[in-house]
């Protein structure tokens, strides 16, 4: 990166650099660029996944399963005239 560069970053930025601290930014920020450029050199993967494990997902099959005797449950549920009665809403 050269100081032009550091220069029109620090404007956008709104700091005043001097010649000597643009000088020395420019070396570290080119310094800092080579650094991450090593990645560049990494193996890229088609298949990038986050997981080191593959995750599948397993869903059980719903079995329909016929309910118990209306009758009893109305029952059960003290049910009048086919009608449950809840709590009270107020």
């Amino acid at each position: 990166m050269d100081e032009e560069m550091v220069r029109r970053v620090a404007r956008v930025a709104r700091l005043e650099l001097t010649d000597e601290e643009a000088g020395t930014f420019a070396a570290d920020l080119e310094d800092i660029l080579a650094a991450f450029a090593v990645l560049d050199e990494a193996p890229a993967t088609e298949g990038f996944g986050f997981n080191p494990v593959p995750v599948e997902d397993r869903l059980r099959e719903d079995e329909v399963v016929p309910y118990p005797d209306p009758a009893r449950l109305r029952q059960e549920m003290r049910a009048k005239d086919d009608w449950v009665r809840g709590p009270r809403l107020t």
